[in-house]
């Protein structure tokens, strides 16, 4: 059964940079990030496709974050750069089985199956 396990959050000031690390066991699925803040919905941050040639972000973390992958590590990584207060929340990586195609993701819950954990980020003085 495929697992996902996130690590990486903490604190961070405003300005500064954080990188969230995703192990997923199992096949080269599309793998997405997400954050959620209490009392808000889940919110979209970034996807790559299996083969790690193809992303796709959610606009205002499109200049400051960057998701790759290291399919040898079966490891996706969310750099976070310039970070800002509004970053502060529970980021959770998310992976598609269903998709057959690795050449490209879709930057929505719905086509996620299995989630991890998540890892708490807080972006404060």
């Amino acid at each position: 059964q495929l697992q996902l396990v996130e690590s990486g959050g903490g604190l961070v000031r405003p300005g500064g940079s954080l990188t969230l690390s995703c192990t997923a066991t199992g096949n080269r699925y599309p793998i997405a990030w997400f954050r959620r803040v209490p009392g808000e919905e889940r919110a979209r941050i970034a996807c790559v496709s299996g083969n790690g040639v193809r992303t796709h972000y959610h606009e205002p973390v499109k200049d400051r974050f960057i998701i790759s992958r290291d399919n040898a590590k079966n490891t996706v990584y969310l750099q976070m750069k310039n970070v800002e207060p509004e970053d502060t929340g529970v980021y959770y990586c998310a992976a598609d089985s269903i998709t057959t195609t690795q050449e490209n993701c879709v930057l929505a819950q719905t086509w996620y199956d299995y989630w991890g954990q998540g890892t708490q980020v807080i972006v404060s003085t």
